[in-house]
């Protein structure tokens, strides 16, 4: 501050005091504050007991000549309030007005989301898939009418019920806050929550949930919509791809293959997952290959249905592809099924465990890492499972023994043999 404007400062402080207006200015990182006792301000805490307490309130006046005239005046605009007793906290006095002034709304933010996004991430189909996870929970999390402060945006999360949910949304709002340069610690959400379960189904319990989209129709109601009457079948058939061949459910909905599929050429009945998938292109083995033919799965007419709903799509919008994905949740919880579309996966990796399918081959044939299928995938083993791949385990190497005591009785059996042969042989001489 200089020499004129700290003389100028106890000039009118003096002035205030001598009339008697209980409000002083100060200089702080080169603003004007007013300071002075008021009335706790809404959030407080009232430690003395007194209801009042001592508050300095920046209404973001320079640190010059012309505002410091502008600060004396709201000094004894102030006074007048607290002398006459009628002082609120409004937005003025909390500093809500001069936040407003430079800060946008969560809803203003997310419109330029992605394009501030992708100045610092190359355009991937892995990327456009990140961003597209933040931006949908950020917006799904907050309300966009809110300011973008780091109050606000706690309060958001704060507010969220389940500590899945928690955790999920504070990982989409750290990146957004990064994206906008908004200083927020999050730190007390980023662990994640030890509670989170899933549940696995068993092989004979997947055999059960394709029948359940049949059994609906035994209980939907008669005012049906005639042009998706028929629509479950398509959805049945989404059930069973993911349980053959534990796909990622929009790997079934991005670009698929279909002349492949029901190709005659196809005879180890892979499914080929587009290039423009999370991971890449791969062509997924199936597990079981009778239950293609249980569930039906190269049935024209189901195939069909795919092309249909694909093509009332952006097959290229992440968006509208991630609904079709949404839609096959509504449809375990419509049936009645207590597991979701991506247990399936789990299931599948747990299954080729158990049947001994090395883990890389497991891996690939997922389109994920080996530490991602060991250190993921497996986490899920429930007491059932474990029972089932040790009792299989105990069960081969009893049969291993049995083999090997009836090898040791042939070998024997087969000495004695030649020792007859032999015997009869001698008494010919």
């Amino acid at each position: 501050m200089s020499e004129e404007l700290s003389s100028e400062l106890k000039k009118v402080n003096q002035r205030l005091k001598s009339a008697k207006t209980k409000i002083t200015i100060r200089e702080s990182n080169g603003s004007l504050q007013l300071r002075g006792t008021l009335p706790i301000k809404p959030g407080d805490k009232d430690t003395r007991g007194t209801g009042r307490k001592q508050y300095n309130i920046s209404l973001n006046i320079p640190a010059n000549l012309d505002g410091l005239r502008t600060a004396e005046e709201e000094a004894q605009e102030l006074g007048k309030l607290i002398a006459r007793k009628i002082f609120v906290w409004n937005d003025k006095y909390l500093g809500k007005l001069a936040i407003r002034k430079d800060c946008k709304t969560v809803g203003e933010l997310l419109e330029i989301f992605e394009t501030e996004y992708f100045n610092t991430h190359k355009r991937t189909t892995k990327s456009e898939h990140s961003f597209f996870y933040y931006f949908t929970r950020t917006k799904r999390f907050t309300n966009q009418q809110d300011l973008a402060t780091p109050e606000n945006l706690i309060n958001s999360i704060e507010k969220i019920d389940t500590e899945w949910s928690k955790y999920n949304a504070a990982r989409a709002i750290s990146v957004f806050c990064q994206t906008f340069k908004i200083d927020i610690d999050l730190s007390k959400y980023s662990k994640m929550p030890k509670n989170n379960s899933r549940k696995i189904p068993t092989d004979a319990e997947i055999s059960t949930g394709y029948l359940n989209f049949t059994d609906y129709l035994k209980t939907r109601g008669k005012q049906v919509n005639q042009n998706v009457k028929d629509s479950w079948q398509l959805w049945r058939w989404t059930y069973g791809m993911l349980a053959v061949f534990g796909l990622r459910p929009r790997e079934l909905f991005t670009n698929p293959n279909i002349d492949w599929w029901l190709s005659k050429d196809n005879i180890d009945m892979t499914w080929k997952v587009d290039f423009d998938c999370k991971t890449g292109e791969r062509e997924a083995l199936p597990l079981y290959k009778q239950w293609i033919v249980d569930f039906d799965l190269r049935n024209p007419k189901y195939l069909e249905m795919l092309v249909n709903v694909i093509n009332q799509k952006d097959k290229n919008n992440h968006g509208q592809i991630t609904a079709l994905t949404q839609r096959i949740s509504w449809w375990f919880r419509k049936i009645g099924l207590d597991f979701k579309p991506y247990d399936l996966r789990h299931a599948w990796a747990i299954r080729a465990h158990i049947i001994g399918i090395p883990i890389k081959a497991a891996a690939d044939n997922l389109g994920h890492s080996v530490q991602v299928h060991t250190q993921t995938y497996q986490r899920w083993f429930s007491l059932d499972m474990r029972k089932l791949a040790i009792n299989q385990a105990l069960s081969k190497r009893n049969e291993f023994e049995v083999v090997k005591g009836e090898n040791l009785e042939l070998k024997m059996e087969n000495e004695r043999l030649k020792l007859e042969v032999d015997k009869l042989r001698m008494e010919r001489i």
